[in-house]
């Protein structure tokens, strides 16, 4: 199995350097691919500042990579989650770090903005 780095994913998606997309593609095509949800983080971030993709599109493409037979992501339920608060406007970062809290009691922020997004879909979070 190998480990793909965040560039990887991007150029897979984005396309937009054909050399190296073929490259990622053939690696997707032939190995059984881990990707790290570090590295599904820092792709999603790519995808949003650098290529301006909305997050139901991030979602949707990131899915997709998951979904293939041979993909292999950690921690699957928590990426899974995040994708599906990033699709109802959470943003990913906050959404894995939410999704990521495993035992704890509570999830404590100082963002207004984040604390409101999560209470309308029923999270539970709070300030200090």
């Amino acid at each position: 199995m190998l480990a793909v780095d965040t560039n990887v994913l991007v150029r897979l998606v984005v396309e937009d350097d054909k050399l190296q997309w073929a490259r990622a593609r053939r690696l997707f095509e032939r190995e059984q691919v881990w990707i790290a949800k570090t590295v599904i983080l820092e792709a999603e971030w790519v995808l949003r500042s650098q290529y301006e993709f909305e997050g139901k599109a991030i979602a949707r493409v990131l899915r997709r990579l998951a979904g293939l037979e041979n993909v292999h992501v950690e921690d699957p339920f928590v990426v899974s989650q995040a994708l599906d608060w990033l699709e109802a406007g959470i943003d990913f970062a906050d959404g894995l770090h939410l999704a990521s809290r495993d035992g704890a009691t509570a999830f404590v922020t100082l963002d207004k903005q984040f604390v409101k997004r999560a209470a309308r879909l029923g999270v539970t979070t709070r300030q200090p």
